[in-house]
């Protein structure tokens, strides 16, 4: 009885062992199964044609950072207007932001001083008439004898002095603005935009104080200050080309060169500011808008590069897809050095000649994956 019982349980055991290894055998199959599902993957045919496939090249390094910056007026065109007489300013004809060409009427001041000029142009024009009346007759009774010659010469001198003053009122009177009713012309002495208005009318103002009327800018070209930090500082040299690119219009670079660098920190923001000047003919570019400054410089060395749009950034690693043909695509890590635009400068990883797949690689690379 204990015979049968023993080979009844070494039977039992048989079973089990024979199930377990049908069981491995099974798993094993289908880890095959997934494995060669997996490296069999094909690209289909209609994505194929939609895919861009970049082969790797080699090119001249460049180097960008990206500074945060500022539009400003071009402070060579611009021109803040000043009272140059007292009196009470009236009939103002331009607003905050209106366009004014040269010479255009901004506003009318009632000046007592202007009309005080034009008593003195009076005076002036009636003591040269006196002046040159005496003289015609001082040298006609010269010539008869009736005169001395030092009667002649002090008439003379006299009718000079009167010319003289005549012309210094006349110089006056056209500075300020040439009217002889007591008005002041406020004119406009470039084209450009009212970028400033700080009087408004029958406001009473005085030559002596510091504050503007008006300012006017041509916008036509604008300054960017970009801020530097320390760090960067000896990236930036002068000449480098610059894209800049705003909120307002987030497709739309906007090119340039580094015009000048203030070799000084900023005490507050401890930055160096460098200068870009844009051509803004266009006007799309307004004072105090941020910008973002991209600086970039090239360097005298080659390396891999490849279209930025080909990278694929997944668990803290930059990878690739090298294509060999739809039923060969590898996954491939890649070290990059830096990236400018749409160009990514490779370190290590993969070499010139290879071909990536520069479109729709993460589509790829999570079916790849699964």
């Amino acid at each position: 009885m204990q015979l049968l019982l023993k080979y009844h349980r070494l039977a039992l055991w048989s079973l089990a062992l024979v199930a377990g290894c049908s069981l491995l055998q099974s798993c094993d199959s289908n880890a095959n199964k997934k494995t060669e599902d997996r490296q069999k993957y094909v690209i289909p045919d209609s994505l194929l044609k939609t895919l861009d496939i970049d082969t790797v090249t080699q090119c001249q390094l460049v180097n960008s950072i990206t500074l945060t910056g500022q539009v400003d007026f071009n402070q060579d065109h611009v021109v803040k207007i000043y009272p140059m007489i007292s009196g009470n300013i009236q009939d103002i004809r331009v607003a905050l932001g209106d366009y004014v060409q040269q010479g255009q009427v901004l506003g009318v001041i009632k000046s007592s001083e202007m009309a005080g000029y034009s008593n003195d142009l009076v005076n002036a024009q009636t003591n040269l008439q006196v002046a040159k009346k005496n003289l015609d007759k001082t040298r006609d009774m010269y010539k008869s004898g009736l005169a001395s010659l030092t009667d002649s010469i002090s008439a003379e001198a006299t009718y000079r002095q009167a010319e003289s003053e005549l012309n210094r009122i006349n110089r006056v009177l056209k500075i300020n603005g040439g009217s002889t009713q007591g008005d002041y012309t406020v004119r406009s002495p470039i084209s450009g935009f009212v970028v400033e208005r700080l009087v408004n009318n029958n406001t009473a103002i005085r030559a002596d104080n510091s504050s503007n009327l008006f300012t006017i800018s041509d916008l036509k070209n604008v300054w960017v200050w970009a801020n530097v930090y320390e760090s960067n500082i000896t990236a930036i040299k002068l000449g480098d080309h610059v894209d800049v690119t705003t909120l307002s219009y987030p497709g739309k670079i906007f090119k340039g060169k580094v015009d000048k660098i203030m070799n000084v920190l900023d005490p507050t923001n401890k930055v160096m500011k460098v200068r870009i000047v844009l051509d803004n003919n266009s006007y799309l570019l307004k004072p105090q808008m941020f910008a973002s400054v991209t600086v970039t410089n090239q360097e005298n060395k080659q390396s891999i590069c490849i279209s930025s749009h080909a990278l694929i950034f997944d668990h803290s690693q930059y990878f690739v897809l090298t294509y060999n043909s739809k039923t060969d695509v590898r996954i491939t890590p890649v070290q990059i050095l830096s990236t400018n635009g749409d160009r990514t400068y490779i370190a290590s990883g993969i070499q010139p000649g290879e071909k990536i797949i520069a479109s729709q690689a993460l589509l790829i690379y999570d079916a790849l994956n699964n």
